[in-house]
């Protein structure tokens, strides 16, 4: 029964690979006619299919660790293309896996996802329609925003794919080689005399929060081994990097997140290590000429100064150099905006051209008010609510003191530190954190203890 079976996938399998050559015959005809270029792209694609669906878990192990190292090709449109070839590879193993009866493996937050992400769709249609503050002539700005969200969807899908066929801790494992090439080029900046370190990413605070998502791996790392000095190393050098990117936000953020873990199973231990961490990166913050004067800046806001308030504080935001002040001048503009399309907003993607000065919000909130009105809002802040209530599940049904319920602590502390940086940086468009948060997502939804790791790339 189960040879006849597995004889029939192989034969569905073997027709799919034939029509496929046939279409791609043709296909490259066409192609050689038309451009040698296309065609030579073209054999680039079908040889990335064939190893995909030939080295499987080698493939999307090595698509993980490769997407730290595009976004310095942004303006070359590398990294919307990466989004757009995982989605279409995710896709096509679904579609494959339908026809031949192999199982695709989910789990209840992934519908969770899928159900969210398609319910932004409706902000595509109402824009199509006319019914949001701006018209159909944004639609592509709001589609490209709307396929970068889909694309974490499938992160996730294929992530879970390697459950029963790989080791929870070697998939994580593998995820730190996505930091040598990033920390390689940090270094060369160093010299070159950066004011603010980015790596291989856009902008110091892109690069502040993948450094951060590494730390809290790392710190996961030292309650599972024995070689403590090696990742006690790996910590001080991630934290000198992020203190090179300068990101006051970040601050906040890792506050929050030793908070988090050590106050649950406060000991003398956790305590110690927890204080020295943040004592580490303030220190090495506060003893640069640039920290000191962001540390300084904050005494001259509504935060600290009772003297000044925020009308006051937006008029001074026109010549000076306080950012927190010029984020109360941003966060007005687009709130008086919002007033005009309150209940759907103006579309995704769309707080820029809502702004007209070519900025973000630099406040997650808003920007879900602006784009989604208060509609928008509520899904938003539903997604970060629905995570909470997945870890904390999670952590409830993992056993006591092992390695899953340790990493479930350590996303919750991360997660836990996500809506404050949220408040005052564009961590939403973060999108190389969230993929890498969207992969330890579903590692941690797996059942480490029926882990059955498989030798070939057989599929059930």
């Amino acid at each position: 029964m189960l040879s006849d079976r597995g004889s029939n996938r192989s034969l569905a399998l073997a027709i799919l690979l034939g029509l496929a050559g046939v279409g791609a015959g043709i296909v490259a005809g066409f192609l050689a006619g038309a451009s040698p270029k296309l065609l030579g792209l073209a054999v680039v694609a079908v040889g990335i299919v064939w190893y995909f669906f030939t080295k499987f878990e080698q493939a999307v192990l090595g698509l993980l660790i490769l997407r730290s190292s595009l976004d310095v090709f942004s303006d070359l449109q590398i990294p919307a293309a990466f989004a757009v070839g995982l989605d279409a590879l995710a896709l096509l193993y679904v579609i494959v896996s339908l026809l031949t009866g192999r199982i695709i493996r989910t789990d209840g937050f992934w519908w969770f996802l899928v159900g969210w992400v398609l319910l932004q769709g409706l902000w595509l249609i109402l824009l199509h329609l006319g019914a949001l503050g701006l018209d159909a002539s944004y639609l592509l700005t709001s589609i490209r925003e709307w396929v970068r969200l889909f694309s974490w969807v499938m992160v996730y899908l294929l992530v879970m794919q390697l459950k029963d066929r790989l080791p929870p801790e070697k998939v994580i494992s593998r995820l730190f080689l996505a930091l040598p090439l990033p920390i390689a080029v940090a270094l060369l900046q160093i010299p070159q005399g950066s004011d603010r370190i980015v790596g291989t990413f856009g902008t110091a605070n892109t690069f502040a929060t993948f450094l951060l998502l590494f730390i809290s791996l790392v710190w996961w790392n030292l309650y599972k081994t024995q070689q403590q000095w090696f990742w006690l190393m790996l910590l001080g050098l991630l934290c000198f990097f992020l203190v090179s990117t300068k990101s006051l936000f970040s601050l906040m953020m890792i506050a929050v997140f030793v908070l988090v873990l050590i106050t649950p199973r406060l000991n003398v231990a956790k305590l110690i290590s927890g204080v020295l961490l943040l004592g580490l990166v303030i220190a090495l913050f506060a003893s640069t000429e640039f920290g000191q004067q962001r540390l300084a800046s904050i005494a001259q806001t509504p935060l600290l100064n009772p003297d000044m308030d925020i009308s006051r504080a937006i008029l001074l935001s026109q010549g000076d150099s306080n950012s927190f002040n010029w984020r109360l001048s941003q966060w007005n503009l687009l709130l008086n905006a919002w007033k005009q399309s309150p209940i759907f907003g103006y579309g995704l993607g769309l707080s820029i051209p809502v702004a007209g000065n070519d900025l973000l919000p630099h406040n997650d909130y808003i920007r879900a008010l602006v784009e989604g009105g208060i509609i928008g809002l509520i899904t938003f802040l539903a997604l970060f609510a629905a995570q909470f209530i997945h870890l904390l599940r999670l952590i409830q049904q993992t056993p006591y003191e092992s390695k899953q319920r340790n990493l479930c602590f350590i996303l919750l502390a991360m997660l836990s530190s996500i809506p404050v940086g949220m408040i005052t940086e564009n961590i939403w468009s973060h999108t190389t954190f969230f993929f890498y948060w969207w992969v330890l997502l579903a590692v941690a939804s797996w059942n480490w203890n029926e882990q059955q790791i498989r030798e070939d790339i057989t599929f059930k």
